[in-house]
C-alpha cells in the first residue's frame, strides 16, 4: 500500500457522498494535528529549528461538528463555516483514515512515543472515544492520553478509560477562574460546559488514574491575573493533577480573534510559578505579588529560582511525557510564532535563556 494515498485523497475531499455531504465520521476517520501530519509524513514540511514531535494528536470528527462555543476555539459552532473548513489553534487538521493513522504511527516507532485523542462536544464523541482508545491501546507501541470532554462524560466512563487503556487523562480546564470560565466557555457564549463539571471529573480522574496522571490545560491571558493563575495551579498540584499553560494567541474568526495576547512577562513568571509549584519545591501562598497580581517573589531562594531559568526547562511545552523527553507533547509553536516563542517545543540553548531572563523581569 502506498502510505499516502489515502491520506491525500481525504484531504482533497475523496469520500465525500452526494452534494458535498461527507461521511468521513469517527471512529472510522480522525482529524490529525498538522504538525503530527508532518511527523507521521503525510504533509510536506520542516519544522522550525527541527523540533520534534514526539506525540501524535489526534481530534474526532463529524460533518455537524462540536456543540460547543468557546469563545477563543476555531471550533467553536457560531463561527461560520463548516466544520471540515475550520482551523483549530490557527492552522488545518486534516482528516484521515484511523486505520492508516495506526500503520504510520507504527512505522514510526523510534519517533512517536505517545498518542492524544481528542474529544469534541458531540453526541457520538464518547462511545467513539472508547472504540478509538481500544484499538489504540491494542495496537499501538505507545501509551495513550485522552483529552477529555467533562460535559459528556460520567464517573463511570472515566473508569472505562482506564480499563480500556489510557494511561493517562487530561481536562482542559483552561480559564483560571470560574468567572472566566462562565464567561468563555459556558453561559456567557450560549455554551454547554460547567466549572463545576469540569472540576468534578478532574478530581474524580486522579482517583482513578493516581497523582501525577492527570493533566489540566490553562490558557494564560483570558484575563486573570497572575496570582489567580498561581493560585489555580495550586488548588490543581493540591488535587493530585499537573498543569500544563498554554499562552492564549488569537485565532482567526472566533469571537477574541481582536484579543491581546498576554505579555511575554506575566507567561515567563508563570512557567517559573509552575514549575515550582508541579515540582513540589514551593507553594502559592509562600509568593508575593504586587498591587495588580504580578508574583514578585516565588517564595523560595534566589538561587533556586536562578538555576531554574538557567536549567530552561520550565520554559519548555508540558504535557503528558514520552520516553525521554519532559513531555511527548510538545506541539511546535501551538500558542505563538516561532519568532515569538512562548513555549519551547525543544531544549533551550543560551540565546533562548538570556532571552527568557530578560522577559521574566518585563511588568508591563
Amino acid at each position: 500500500m502506498n502510505e499516502n494515498i489515502s491520506a491525500l485523497n481525504t484531504i482533497k475531499g475523496a469520500g465525500n457522498g452526494e452534494n458535498g455531504v461527507s461521511y468521513e465520521n469517527s471512529p472510522d476517520y480522525l482529524k490529525v494535528s498538522l504538525a503530527a501530519a508532518m511527523t507521521l509524513g503525510l504533509v510536506p514540511g520542516m519544522f522550525y529549528r527541527n523540533a520534534c514531535l514526539r506525540c501524535v494528536n489526534v481530534l474526532l470528527t463529524y460533518d455537524d461538528g462540536c456543540r460547543a462555543n468557546c469563545a477563543y476555539c476555531g471550533l467553536q459552532k457560531s463561527r461560520e463555516g463548516g466544520y471540515n473548513e475550520k482551523s483549530f489553534i490557527r492552522v488545518d487538521w486534516p482528516v484521515f483514515k484511523t486505520d492508516d493513522i495506526i500503520d504510520l504511527t507504527l512505522k514510526k516507532k523510534e519517533m512517536i512515543h505517545r498518542i492524544c485523542i481528542s474529544m469534541i462536544t458531540h453526541e457520538r464523541a464518547k462511545g467513539d472515544t472508547f472504540d478509538i482508545l481500544k484499538r489504540f491501546s491494542g495496537e499501538l507501541h505507545c501509551p495513550v492520553s485522552i483529552l477529555m470532554t467533562p460535559t459528556i462524560l460520567r464517573h463511570e466512563d472515566i473508569d472505562k478509560f482506564k480499563e480500556y487503556g489510557a494511561n493517562m487523562v487530561t481536562v482542559a480546564l483552561d480559564a483560571a477562574t470560574p468567572k472566566l470560565f462562565d464567561e468563555y466557555r459556558g453561559r456567557g457564549v450560549g455554551g454547554p460546559h460547567r466549572w463545576e463539571k469540569y472540576n468534578d471529573i478532574l478530581e474524580y480522574s486522579v482517583s482513578v488514574f493516581g497523582k501525577n496522571k492527570v493533566g489540566c490545560h490553562l490558557v494564560v491571558g483570558l484575563g486573570e491575573t497572575e496570582k489567580e493563575m498561581i493560585f489555580r495551579m495550586q488548588v490543581l498540584r493540591d488535587k493530585g493533577a499537573r498543569s500544563h499553560l498554554f499562552s492564549f494567541y488569537q485565532e482567526k474568526g472566533s469571537k477574541l480573534e481582536n484579543h491581546p495576547q498576554c505579555p511575554a512577562g506575566q507567561f515567563r513568571r508563570l512557567q517559573v510559578a509552575r514549575h515550582i509549584i508541579d515540582y513540589d519545591t514551593g507553594r502559592a501562598e509562600d509568593m508575593k505579588f504586587d498591587e495588580s497580581g504580578k508574583v514578585v517573589d516565588f517564595g523560595i531562594p534566589f538561587k533556586n529560582v536562578a538555576g531554574i531559568i538557567e536549567q530552561g526547562v520550565a520554559f519548555q511545552t508540558t504535557g503528558c511525557p514520552g520516553k525521554t523527553e519532559i513531555s511527548a507533547c510538545n506541539r511546535p509553536f501551538g500558542d505563538s510564532s516561532p519568532r515569538n516563542i512562548r513555549s519551547f517545543p525543544f531544549k533551550l540553548n543560551e540565546a533562548d535563556v538570556a532571552r527568557v531572563r530578560r522577559e521574566l523581569l518585563e511588568y508591563d
